[in-house]
């Protein structure tokens, strides 16, 4: 297969199948969430109790092995997500949601703040039909709180691919707290 069809999404492209991963740990599950720019988002999560790992990197796209450069360029398709692998006795996917609502504005499309293009958009990306159905129900009831038109996608999680080492925890690496429960404000710098 030349390397233009393993792009294009024809064939068998590895960037439209599925995750598959394994969660982290027994008792954990995993949850996929687009917020802006990884970084905060990822702290955020960081810092909330019975969020036992995160992960920043690309999904929703239809290029293999994206990079950040190619990501930014915005010719994969991806977007910049996080990935959880989360204890659901501690923290239920409803927190989660709650949680990921609380930190976007979900009526701009591909725009985060000062960030814009299609990597900055927002999804839930579920992994479950229950994730599926509660991902559904709360953007309904989060629809009630805005009047325009809520534009977060909903979509079956996609393929990870790990962003680049230096963006793995990149504000806690910078200094800033990753402790359950900190509610120190956060600076985002790049």
């Amino acid at each position: 297969m030349s390397n233009s069809a393993a792009t294009d999404g024809s064939a068998a492209n590895p960037a439209l199948e599925p995750d598959t991963v394994v969660p982290a740990g027994e008792g954990l599950e995993v949850a996929q969430f687009a917020a802006g720019c990884f970084w905060s988002v990822e702290l955020t999560y960081q810092r909330l109790p019975g969020v036992a790992r995160t992960e920043v990197g690309y999904s929703q796209g239809h290029h293999h092995e994206p990079t950040y450069e190619l990501v930014c360029a915005h010719g994969t398709g991806h977007a910049e997500v996080v990935r959880l692998h989360y204890d659901p006795k501690v923290c239920p996917y409803t927190t989660l949601l709650d949680v990921f609502w609380a930190k976007i504005n979900p009526t701009t499309l591909n725009r985060q703040g000062k960030d814009v293009g299609t990597q900055y958009r927002t999804g839930i990306y579920y992994y479950t039909a229950e994730q599926e159905r509660l991902a559904r129900e709360s953007l309904a009831e989060e629809q009630k709180k805005w009047e325009d038109k809520i534009v977060t996608e909903i979509l079956l999680a996609k393929r990870f691919y790990p962003a680049e080492e230096y963006h793995q925890r990149y504000l806690e690496k910078g200094g800033q707290s990753a402790e359950k429960g900190c509610t120190d404000p956060m600076r985002c710098y790049g």
